[in-house]
């Protein structure tokens, strides 16, 4: 079973940026898809990015292409959220999650059978 591991959240001005990371502890990292979700306060969780496997497809959110970008790294069980142009409707916990029945990626929270603990991203205007 894979755990996950969040870290690079915090407080950050309106425009600016964030590197998030999702670290795995698993020897099978390579057979799982990756999502980030995120959830503000009285909102449901919502799909943000996810990559495949291989990092060779990835999927966003409208609300976060063009600013924001996920990449893995199979040699070292990490997969990264670099969040750029920062709003003040990003403000949420950002989850990563691992998804292993699929090919591709998802967008479903269902899908995912991991989940890590969670990291804080608030944006001050």
């Amino acid at each position: 079973q894979v755990q996950l591991v969040e870290s690079g959240g915090g407080l950050v001005q309106v425009g600016g940026s964030l590197r998030l990371s999702c670290v795995a502890s698993t020897r099978t990292f390579t057979t799982y898809a990756i999502g980030w979700f995120r959830q503000a306060p009285g909102l449901e969780r919502e799909f943000v990015a996810a990559v495949s496997w291989n990092g060779k497809t990835t999927d966003y959110a409208d609300s976060v292409k063009g600013r924001f970008t996920i990449s893995r790294d199979n040699a070292k069980n990490t997969v990264d959220l670099q969040m750029n142009s920062l709003k003040p409707e990003d403000t949420a916990v950002y989850y990563c999650a691992a998804e292993q029945h699929n090919l591709g990626t998802s967008r479903k929270a269902n899908d995912y059978v991991t989940w890590g603990q969670g990291t804080q991203v608030t944006v001050s205007s």
